[in-house]
């Protein structure tokens, strides 16, 4: 099996997402610690711009945005499965709720003044000031969730999940899914890395002991790796063949075309190269860099945006 590189930082509950569905598949993976905030040149060079933690390098490909590294880590690793047949559809669904809707107010209950004191404890008010100003730039602008609205929200969604543990150890059964690692992601933020914002778990003891068996799966075989030794692997690899798989037009922009590819809510920095692949569930740009050479980079359908690069 092909070297799995990971580009993160510890505190990034995406991140944790995916560490976690490493371990479940039991895949050895490379660590590259990457900066919380821009600029981030190691990173970029892999991306052509995109910036959002994490990102799954193999080789010369780089997968960007956790819900398409689940497809990856599910063709690379089909046992144990992410996606129940039964429960599809539903687990996915539910799986995007978690990122965004329930993400979107747990960080808005963490980050209250006693969650970022311990988040950044020991750490100077230009480090604190940096990570904010990142941060409402990568909203676009847009206000963050007040947390009095916040916490009446979280509680409901807490609820919710407890409902779905009802009688069973997991959101759909037996055994974890892709629904599973999305939820418990900004639940472990809440709980790992603002715990004085926690106490709102405790009304949940359902939510509580799931949290502990997602927890006891565990991140599997890491090693460390330099982001300089993952650029370089990158430069000395060659991009792998692309599957066989219909081409799916759905703005008049033919193959081979410079485009530009974007978040559609967060995240906004685009990402310019050729349009090399766009199938029903993502797209592929071909583009090279000085440093990391010929890359494949590759973003899912849904949450992003395409359209020709200006001329």
């Amino acid at each position: 099996m092909a070297e799995l590189i990971l580009h993160h930082y510890p505190t990034s509950p995406f991140a944790e997402k995916v560490r976690l569905m490493m371990g479940f598949k039991r895949l050895a993976w490379h660590s590259v610690f990457i900066p919380m905030t821009m600029p981030k040149p190691d990173l970029t060079a892999l991306t052509g711009g995109y910036r959002k933690t994490p990102v799954l390098q193999i080789g010369a490909d780089i997968y960007c945005d956790t819900a398409l590294i689940c497809d990856v880590l599910e063709q690379l690793a089909p046992t144990p499965t992410l996606y129940p047949k039964a429960d599809k559809g539903a687990a996915r669904i539910v799986a995007q709720w978690a990122d965004s809707a329930l993400f979107t107010t747990a960080m808005a209950w963490n980050f209250q003044p006693a969650g970022v004191a311990q988040l950044f404890a020991g750490a100077p008010a230009e480090v604190v000031q940096a990570f904010v100003a990142d941060r409402t730039a990568m909203r676009g602008g847009a206000a963050r969730m007040a947390s009095s609205d916040a916490g009446g929200t979280y509680k409901s969604y807490l609820r919710r999940i407890a409902s779905m543990l009802h009688g069973q150890d997991f959101l759909f059964g037996a055994q974890p899914c892709v629904a599973d690692f999305a939820a418990y992601h900004p639940l472990w933020f809440t709980q790992t890395r603002t715990p004085a914002m926690a106490g709102i778990l405790d009304a949940t003891p359902e939510v509580l002991a799931w949290m502990a068996r997602m927890q006891a799966i565990g991140h599997a075989q890491i090693s460390p790796m330099s982001a300089e030794a993952a650029v370089q692997m990158a430069h000395a690899a060659t991009p792998a063949p692309l599957p066989v798989e219909v081409f799916q037009d759905e703005h008049g922009i033919a193959l081979g075309s410079p485009v530009v590819i974007a978040a559609d809510n967060f995240g906004l920095e685009p990402t310019e190269g050729e349009l090399v692949a766009a199938t029903r569930t993502r797209y592929t740009l071909r583009l090279s860099d000085a440093r990391a050479g010929t890359l494949h980079v590759h973003f899912p359908r849904v949450g992003f945006t395409l359209k020709k690069a200006s001329p």
